[in-house]
């Protein structure tokens, strides 16, 4: 008999690219998820209905900031499964806090909470009313105290990229191994190079969406499609209301799309936009290119560890509305000649094979020794 894993998440109600990783581990490792709100037809929808009888919530918690933060925190923090599992493996920041009362675990970091380390200035400009921005600091300078705190029950540490593993450097002083997130590349087909681009990413402001809006709109005779999911909390539901007002006619923009339907926008698509700010790591241009299409990037965080330029695509240094614009002309540009449409296809399959499920899952069974 193989060992009993259980994986702890944050929340299972908005899937996004860390939790398609748990849910892939799940599958593969026929593991336990403990997760606090649940979307079970999202679930569904993203191909995982296997998955879903062995995923358990231990409490719901509020929408909104910062209390959902803290109580996922709390509820994990208090989670003591009397040792019912061989093994714990942590793939949330805010349930890192469950390795106090659950060991042997292994913490798999997607990225130290954004809001409080690399993100905290940016968010409390963009996101903290003026009044409120003292308080803001306060909570910071607390929850950073906790963390540090919790962190000392964690037994392993492995980060998802070299962006991640210089942050746990930089803010824990811990060393950490990398472990690429996996992308079932094997889903994924080339169909054509069709009209229309396509970026797939969450509506939240890092991510910074609105650059890919105000560059289209310079672009009339391009088209695209942006997939973007987002929290029904205030401030998601606010950045995501903004995105869809500024949006321009030749934007669409789609949320909650089952994979299938996701899978035939990749395999159709003329190729990939993201501008995320100093992604971590970034599944879903390695998603574009199992599917043979280019991708354009931001020169910054973990795009810089899988797209390569001018052979994968496209990556601009210090991006910004005008260098987009000149990135998605120049790959048209190339893409009008068939010639160079195979050969992106070949490079872009070739490299996405390397961040495959079955690397993932073999070096994740030699870490927890299965």
């Amino acid at each position: 008999m193989g060992k009993k894993i259980a994986i702890f998440h944050n929340s299972l109600d908005n899937i996004g690219g860390a939790e398609i990783v748990d849910l892939i581990l799940a599958r593969e490792l026929n593991a336990d998820i403990y997760t606090t709100n649940i979307d079970g037809e999202m679930i569904k929808k993203m191909g995982y209905d296997d998955v879903l009888p062995r995923i358990f919530s231990i409490g719901k918690v509020p929408l909104n900031a910062p209390l959902r933060q803290e109580l996922i925190n709390w509820r994990f923090r208090k989670l003591d499964l009397k040792k019912k599992y061989d093994f714990y493996f942590i793939a949330g920041d805010w349930a890192m806090s469950g390795a106090v009362k659950n060991k042997p675990n292994l913490w798999y970091v997607f990225s130290p909470t954004r809001e409080i380390w690399d993100l905290k200035d940016f968010v409390k400009q963009i996101d903290v009313p003026w009044f409120l921005k003292w308080l803001f600091d306060t909570w910071v300078l607390i929850r950073r105290h906790f963390f540090r705190r919790d962190i000392r029950h964690v037994e392993k540490i492995i980060s998802t990229s070299k962006n991640v593993q210089k942050r746990m450097k930089e803010y824990f002083n811990l060393n950490s191994k990398i472990i690429y997130p996996p992308v079932e590349t094997s889903k994924f087909k080339y169909r054509k190079n069709g009209d229309y681009w396509l970026s797939v990413n969450r509506l939240i402001d890092h991510k910074r969406v609105d650059m890919q809006l105000k560059a289209f709109s310079k672009l009339p005779n391009e088209k695209l499609i942006i997939v973007g999911s987002y929290e029904q909390s205030r401030h998601f539901r606010k950045h995501a209301n903004k995105i869809k007002k500024i949006s321009p006619k030749n934007v669409e923009i789609m949320s909650w799309i089952s994979e299938n339907e996701l899978i035939e926008l990749y395999a159709n698509c003329k190729g990939f936009i993201t501008t995320s700010m100093n992604e971590d790591f970034g599944v879903t241009p390695i998603e574009a290119m199992a599917s043979g299409k280019p991708v354009i990037a931001p020169n910054e965080g973990g795009y810089k560890e899988t797209i390569i330029d001018g052979k994968t695509g496209i990556l601009i240094d210090n991006i910004n509305v005008d260098k987009l614009v000149d990135a998605i002309k120049m790959m048209s540009e190339e893409l009008r000649s068939k010639k160079n449409q195979i050969k992106y296809k070949e490079a872009c399959q070739e490299q996405a094979k390397k961040f495959d499920t079955k690397i993932f899952i073999k070096k994740i069974k030699k870490e927890i020794r299965i």
